[in-house]
């Protein structure tokens, strides 16, 4: 019998939805529960082919129990080495480098000195900092948001220089970054399964937050709906992702990434709606069930320089 587990937060429809719809493709062999994980031992695998994590990233013990799942050879829904690679200016970057459009950004300096350093640990860093260059690259208004994080927090628009200045001296030994602002026509959420099913959902990220996919855009052309699609496939590959939303602002023309590091995804049915949650469901049914069906070799481990080219494990 091959288990697939689900290890999760404080959601509360999506993995029973999914283990009932895994359970009920009756695949033999294949089987779907809630992850139960105590103290972990070293080198003894929990007995799961396939786990599908949508918690590790805000608990630490469940992320360092999934990277010796991954290293014993249980697939990991989304990996939890490329984890530990992500911040959103890095993946801006990469976004760059794969000819995804991006605001314009620049990351900052933390204001206060981060924990168990001084001022002479900051001998590098150049002071002043450059400001007029800065705001001349990004403009006004802007964004000011931590290069880690989600949901919201801690991201603030900025008008002018000296509302910069306020509101960038309250946010401590946090690592800011300076976004521009994409004033838009349009905007989508896409789901990426399996770094290639993509569904764009039209999204109003201005509306209260239950609203939000309840957006009234006109119909995509043809061209800007494959450019999305392959923009999501791109970065999604890129990312290392089999999981991911990825937000899209519409600006003469052209699909701006704004916000793609998203390993865990909203998918409760009453914020994406029941279209949305049906499909997101058949989707990672599938690929769960077919990872758990196609193991990697016996004592293989993906090394840094597979997952980099992507490679077949070594």
């Amino acid at each position: 019998m091959r288990k697939i587990g689900i290890v999760f937060g404080q959601e509360d429809t999506f993995q029973w939805a999914l283990i009932d719809r895994i359970n009920g493709m009756q695949r033999p062999g294949i089987t779907a529960e809630a992850v139960k994980i105590g103290g972990v031992v070293q080198g003894r695998p929990a007995g799961y082919a396939a786990i599908l994590d949508r918690i590790g990233h805000d608990v630490p013990f469940y992320r360092t129990w999934l990277k010796q799942e991954v290293l014993l050879g249980t697939q990991v829904i989304n990996d939890p080495f490329w984890g530990l690679a992500d911040d959103k200016f890095f993946n801006n970057a990469l976004a760059l480098k794969l000819g995804v459009a991006v605001p314009r950004t620049v990351l900052l300096p933390h204001k206060d000195h981060p924990p168990r350093t001084n001022e002479r640990s900051m001998r590098n860093l150049t002071y002043p900092l450059p400001w007029d260059e800065i705001f001349s690259y990004v403009g006004f208004p802007a964004w000011l948001k931590q290069y880690y994080g989600g949901g919201w927090a801690n991201v603030y628009q900025v008008h002018n220089p000296q509302h910069l200045f306020e509101t960038y001296d309250k946010t401590g030994d946090q690592l800011m970054m300076l976004q521009e602002h994409v004033e838009f026509s349009a905007y989508y959420r896409c789901y990426c399964v399996g770094r290639e099913h993509v569904r764009i959902m039209p999204y109003e990220p201005r509306n209260e937050f239950l609203q939000r996919y309840q957006a009234n855009h006109p119909p995509l052309t043809p061209a800007l709906e494959e450019r999305i699609r392959r923009d999501t496939v791109a970065l999604c590959r890129g990312l290392g992702y089999d999981l991911n939303t990825l937000e899209f602002a519409i600006r003469d023309g052209v699909p701006i990434a704004i916000d793609f590091m998203n390993p865990v995804p909203d998918c409760e049915r009453r914020w994406v709606g029941e279209e949305n949650f049906e499909w997101i469901l058949d989707r990672m049914a599938e690929l769960l069930v077919s990872r758990a069906e196609n193991p990697p070799p016996r004592g293989s481990f993906r090394t840094w320089e597979a997952l980099l080219t992507g490679g077949r494990p070594l």
